[in-house]
């Protein structure tokens, strides 16, 4: 797997976010329409006023994961590049990068809707919106955390897990 190497940047917040959503969503709701399939806006694009890095966050439910897969070409057809590797350390998920070059405007992650992931993700998102010091608090480790890590991304999502895990436990009890 290549490894993308340009230092992690957390950019201000800016309305675009939900905008690009928005757009996005509509164009992949023609190949997972609604009700059967659910489209949402997670990670810390989806936060008003949270610095991130400037990739939006979408994560598709599925009734199978074979439903997802079974549209992997169509998928391409779209733009998105299927990055099978990340199955490695997450199984349960099919994960998307858009466009198929860097720099990357969206990541979509696709799992079985109502499964772990996806509870634990609109659980930490909705705790964030919801809790405005809480935001604050992430920003501030994603901000250091950035500046420790230069490049190197695996590290960053590493250093991160325990406090969305921790934030995960005291909203949902997961």
């Amino acid at each position: 797997m290549e490894i993308y190497r340009t230092p992690i940047s957390i950019a201000a917040y800016t309305s675009e976010w939900p905008s690009r959503f928005a757009t996005e969503r509509a164009r992949l709701l023609a190949l997972f329409p609604e009700p059967q399939f659910r489209i949402e806006h997670v990670g810390s694009t989806a936060v008003p006023g949270l610095g991130a890095k400037p990739i939006v966050d979408m994560l598709l439910g599925a009734p199978t994961l074979q439903d997802i897969e079974a549209r992997i070409a169509r998928l391409d057809e779209l733009g998105y590049e299927y990055v099978a590797e990340h199955e490695k350390v997450l199984p349960q998920r099919r994960f998307f990068a858009h466009p198929a070059v860097r720099p990357r405007r969206f990541h979509l992650h696709a799992v079985v809707l109502g499964a772990a992931f996806w509870r634990a993700h609109l659980v930490f998102r909705d705790a964030l919106r919801s809790n405005p010091r809480l935001a604050l608090e992430y920003e501030a480790l994603k901000r250091r955390l950035a500046a420790e890590c230069g490049d190197d991304r695996e590290r960053y999502t590493d250093a991160k897990a325990e406090f969305v895990a921790a934030v995960v436990r005291d909203q949902a009890g997961l």
